[in-house]
């Protein structure tokens, strides 16, 4: 596949019941592929994969895959190698065209059991591989050097999503192994920087609201209208993916402009109160202002 373009981190939607909804979720990925997105990664953080079960985010994949026309990439995480390798195996029969590979969830450790746990998970399958690098969420960072050692020594390795926030890894890695390994921004409000830095691909959070704009946002850094009057406007919410409730408050925008539910799945819970009034203050603000289409 080609990891390049915007492709939507989705969230995953429940009823009230806090079930799966998959009918909603059919809809909502094809509205975002008709909207230029050039794939879907289902079931990362922003999904709440930790709080899916095997057989449920089994059928996440598979309703993604049914309803698309663009590839589906499955994230595998876990708390152990073993589950994390079914997971991988089980996204290939629902038909998926991508893994994105995390760290395991809770445990992390030094460079030999990361590679070794890391690797599995890459030979498990034939699919093509983009590791996640995320040291805010997951507490273990795979340094450039890492990040080559893995390319060169998997065929399937083809992408890094880069989320440690620091800009300088984009050129870092280009240094170390070229254009070996497209580079994608999982920072929504760096995604002009990391464009500039040499990245060609987005793993985008408000797309899920907003995905005309994120991908004209996309494609005119691409084009090097880097401080774009969109780019400005969007950036207040842009900044909503970077701070801990990220999946709360995507999930709100969402519900704000028509295309979701603020449901969210224990331990999460929904944003109440100030925090709540003052998430909305933001996002109204912005509506309010948005560029019409």
């Amino acid at each position: 596949m080609k990891w390049q373009g915007v492709i939507p981190a989705i969230t995953s939607p429940f009823r009230e019941d806090l079930s799966v909804d998959h009918d909603f979720l059919a809809k909502h990925a094809s509205w975002m592929a008709d909207a230029g997105c050039t794939g879907v990664v289902a079931l990362g953080s922003l999904g709440e994969g930790a709080t899916l079960e095997l057989d449920e985010k089994t059928a996440i994949l598979k309703t993604c895959v049914q309803a698309l026309h663009v590839p589906v990439v499955a994230a595998i995480s876990s708390l152990s190698t073993d589950a994390a390798v079914r997971l991988a195996k089980e996204a290939k029969q629902s038909g998926c065209s991508g893994l994105m590979v995390l760290p395991p969830y809770v445990y992390s450790t030094d460079w030999r059991e990361m590679k070794a746990h890391m690797a599995a998970i890459l030979r498990a399958t034939d699919l093509s591989c983009m590791l996640y690098n995320n040291p805010i969420a997951y507490r273990t960072d795979f340094l450039p050097e890492q990040v080559a050692e893995l390319a060169g020594e998997h065929e399937n390795l083809h992408a890094v999503k880069e989320s440690s926030a620091d800009i300088r890894r984009v050129t870092a890695i280009r240094s170390l192994i070229g254009d070996q390994l497209a580079i994608l921004v999982g920072v929504d409000d760096l995604i002009v920087e990391g464009i500039a830095a040499g990245a060609t691909g987005w793993i985008a959070g408000l797309v899920n609201a907003m995905p005309r704009e994120s991908v004209e946002v996309f494609d005119g850094a691409m084009r090097g209208n880097a401080v774009s009057d969109l780019y400005r406007w969007f950036l207040p919410l842009l900044r909503l993916d970077t701070v801990p409730k990220f999946v709360q408050l995507i999930k709100l925008v969402q519900q704000e402009v028509g295309m979701g539910s603020e449901r969210v799945r224990p331990p999460r819970l929904m944003l109440a109160g100030q925090e709540r009034d003052e998430a909305l203050r933001v996002i109204r603000a912005a509506l309010a202002a948005r560029p019409r289409a």
